[in-house]
């Protein structure tokens, strides 16, 4: 057993600690070991320490209800980062059949960075039938001019949301586990962002920046610049969607390096234009009967530690992909390699540590622009700014959308200034992209994750998470795995006593939580992982709310 020592520190129950928070004022922390990443530790129910300033006292694994200490001297934080690397392998690796991390009994997190008041209560309230009277007449209104193509996950009508609860035309009040598919990370109509958007909007909605700029967009890109991986120069463009940007991030990478082939990843979902469906791996229902794609695109084996082989490092899964490159595409051939760091519409598939390091390496060994599509997961969804952080990587080019604007239509291409500024003046652009409007709402949403410490609350959302639903694949045998990071987990169901997919329980929990209030979502290649992308401000009671009406669906499944 590891024996770390560090100063006294504080600690609100958030899953991630950085070596900056443990410098802050002595009071309390608990349940921590270390992650993978380095830099951080990891809530556990094995280690609870209370720092009561009584001594310089040694911090180790033991029994919650009994260990006390407090260790205050500031050069023993380095070891904290020493003994990281110890524990790394062990700490994030998934077991068939069992979830990546458990975390029964640990004492939940507290909210007690937040300071925001929601304009509608935090609770879950069903009043009628879901969907009521007013989301039934409203449907039949829907078939009689909606295309059917716009398919939806659940006819529930909303009207309003604040926080983490979304309220339908019938009144009920609704715990959303999707955000709309990962939006509204900092919560509904976050009062500063809307403020924000009404403000521009009072005062220029539109010029076209490639017409005449203005400063929000100026000010987006900055910011853009401080907060993607790397150091050093940078250069972004603002358009509206994600699949546009990923659009725009091969135009770019091609142009570039003078090459076309572009890969992906298997399970991948890069949008839902002609050529991101030729990027997209499940065929049904993005892309049948929509062809003819584009070609020179290829689709690369992943890491996938819960379908792998019993054992595989992500340095082996690597070489697999690689192997496949130099045999299929070639390596000079290959203008850029698109990945997701944690897969969202792919099932929540979080790639072994070591993985994306060898493929990152690969890619500069051989001038492979190597790109990270963050739309899903970045902007601190996971607890990071963007997810790739947590592989130690440091992309070419990083595509972010969703979450970056607080619900207004906002994506970008951010990476190396030499990169981005091959293209010649006017080969990128649009009419759209980067608003007034929307790079408001995105600078809101910016100040909004500084003002209250968003990046904490996605890990002390992740704590919540791992303390709820951490042990489901060993209480359910429907339960393959649950794994996740941050605010983004993904719950794998299977036939019992097997790995085979099982999207027929995939259907029965979704229809029983939305019944129920409880909006998650789905994902997976064969539509059988329950996937939460809850807000980063979901109280621990709405967790604790929402699993049980989870629960009662799995409970009924095996």
């Amino acid at each position: 057993m590891t024996t770390l020592r560090c100063r006294s520190v504080a600690f609100r129950g958030v899953a991630n600690v950085t070596v900056g928070d443990l410098r802050k004022s002595p009071s309390t922390f608990t349940a921590l070991e270390v992650s993978p990443d380095f830099r951080f530790w990891q809530v556990a129910a094995a280690v609870v320490l209370v720092a009561d300033g009584s001594g310089d006292e040694e911090l180790q694994a033991a029994s919650p209800a009994t260990t006390r200490a407090a260790v205050r001297r500031e050069s023993d934080l380095r070891t904290i980062e020493q003994s990281a690397a110890s524990a790394s392998a062990s700490a994030d690796s998934p077991t068939r059949g069992r979830p990546r991390r458990t975390v029964p009994h640990l004492a939940p997190p507290t909210m007690e960075g937040m300071t925001r008041e929601f304009s509608v209560p935090q609770s879950r309230h069903v009043a009628t039938a879901l969907p009521g009277p007013r989301s039934q007449e409203l449907q039949r209104r829907r078939e009689a001019v909606v295309s059917r193509g716009a398919g939806t996950l659940a006819n529930i009508y909303m009207e309003s949301g604040s926080g983490a609860i979304l309220v339908d035309v019938d009144g009920n009040r609704l715990i959303d586990l999707g955000c709309g598919i990962g939006v509204t990370t900092i919560g509904h109509a976050h009062p500063e962002v809307a403020a924000a958007a009404a403000a521009q909007a009072a005062k220029l909605t539109h010029t076209l920046f490639t017409v005449t700029p203005y400063e929000n967009y100026v000010r987006v890109a900055e910011k853009l610049a401080e907060i993607t991986p790397g150091d050093f120069e940078k250069r972004s463009i603002l358009v509206n969607s994600g699949a546009e940007a990923v659009e725009n991030a091969v135009k770019i990478a091609r142009k570039f390096t003078g090459r076309r082939a572009i890969a992906t990843l298997d399970h991948a979902f890069h949008g839902r234009t002609n050529l991101t469906m030729a990027m997209t791996y499940r065929p049904w229902p993005e892309r049948a009967g929509m062809g003819p794609f584009p070609g020179e695109i290829y689709s690369l084996p992943i890491s996938y530690p819960f379908r792998d082989p019993e054992g595989m490092t992500g340095e082996e899964a690597a070489e697999r992909t690689i192997d496949y490159i130099r045999t299929h595409i070639g390596a000079t051939e290959l203008a850029a390699l698109f990945v997701e760091p944690i897969q969202g519409d792919g099932g929540i598939i979080i790639p072994a540590p070591g993985y994306f390091q060898r493929l990152s390496e690969f890619c500069t060994e051989n001038g492979i622009v190597f790109v990270a599509d963050e739309i899903q997961a970045g902007i601190g969804r996971t607890g990071t700014w963007y997810s790739i952080e947590h592989h130690s990587v440091v992309p070419d080019l990083v595509t972010s959308a969703k979450g970056i604007a607080g619900g207004f239509p906002l994506a970008a291409v951010t990476g190396r200034a030499d990169i981005m500024d091959a293209v010649q003046p006017g080969g990128i652009g649009g009419t759209f992209g980067g608003n007034p409007v929307s790079t408001a709402a995105a600078l809101a949403v910016f100040e909004a994750f500084e003002k209250e410490d968003l990046l904490a609350e996605a890990r002390r959302v992740e704590a919540a998470l791992w303390a709820r639903i951490g042990d489901w694949a060993e209480r359910f045998a429907v339960v393959g795995e649950v794994r996740g990071k941050g605010a983004m987990f993904g719950i794998e169901l299977v036939v019992p006593g097997t790995t085979k997919p099982n999207p027929e329980a995939l259907k029965a929990v979704l229809a029983h939580a939305t019944a129920n209030g409880v909006i998650p979502l789905d994902a997976g290649s064969w539509d059988s992982v329950l996937r939460l992308l809850p807000s980063v401000v979901i109280s621990e009671e709405l967790i604790d709310d929402a699993a049980s009406v989870i629960e009662e669906a799995l409970a009924k499944l095996g």
